[in-house]
């Protein structure tokens, strides 16, 4: 075990536990930052977000707070976009790979960064607005969006919780937030485990690393879960969102 990662994945869960932002978010750009290549980085993450998300998900069918016919169509679109932009990776120059990937996670975190800055209650509002036109075309646009997810997750593990949770509310603005969670961890896990699967078949995972983030992030959640109420959600996800966009400016220069 190494105590660095094991702390590293508790911080993640306490921050993960208290805002509802996706690990990837936070421990893809933090293995990044702190020397793990790029490639690595992103397939240990997967590789933990599949385990993660899969006990999430049981969590969630339990209570009856998912929506598996919206999670079905968002796997629809992101399965196959993933299954694609894997193969397109696989068979690239492993420094054009690295490089794909870095532009990638900056981009990832930048959007997510704007997210947070945005807010659920804003998104909800402004889609609520185009409702009569979002109606007819809800389906083919949930596709599509999980078409999008697919690439980014794929080449970035970032876009399975907050970007999808934000995709769901701006296409779905009248669904409920737990459900709105609860589907977004369920398409996650197929995504997730297709996405880490490619990268364990690209040579891109350290599983010893992955166990170490488990260990930490498991207790980290639970005392996320518990400082949620007590500590000003809306002050963390602005202080997340500042460090975000630090690391997604640091990943920019790097590889633009």
């Amino acid at each position: 075990m190494d105590p660095l990662f094991v702390v590293l994945g508790l911080v993640v869960g306490a921050l993960v536990g208290m805002t509802g932002v996706g690990a990837g978010s936070l421990v893809t750009p933090a293995l990044t930052l702190s020397g793990v290549p790029a490639p690595i980085a992103v397939g240990t993450d997967l590789v933990y977000a599949a385990a993660s998300k899969s006990a999430g998900a049981i969590a969630h069918r339990t209570q009856r707070s998912l929506d598996l016919g919206l999670a079905g169509l968002l796997a629809v679109g992101s399965v196959p976009a993933a299954v694609l932009t894997l193969s397109m990776l696989a068979a690239s120059a492993h420094s054009m790979r690295e490089s794909v990937i870095g532009a990638a996670l900056a981009i990832a975190l930048f959007l997510t960064a704007l997210l947070l800055l945005a807010g659920r209650e804003r998104i909800t509002k402004i889609a609520a607005g185009y409702e009569a036109w979002l109606a007819p075309r809800r389906r083919g646009l949930t596709i599509a969006a999980g078409a999008l997810l697919g690439v980014l997750v794929a080449i970035s593990s970032i876009g399975a919780g907050a970007l999808g949770a934000a995709l769901i509310v701006a296409l779905h603005p009248a669904m409920p937030a737990a459900r709105i969670a609860g589907s977004d961890i369920a398409h996650a896990v197929p995504l997730t485990f297709v996405a880490g699967l490619g990268h364990v078949w690209m040579g891109n995972v350290d599983f010893g690393l992955a166990l170490n983030l488990l260990a930490g992030s498991v207790p980290g959640i639970v005392a996320g879960s518990l400082l949620a109420g007590r500590i000003s959600e809306h002050l963390v996800r602005r202080v997340l969102a500042l460090a975000l966009l630090g690391a997604s400016g640091r990943l920019a220069y790097t590889n633009f």
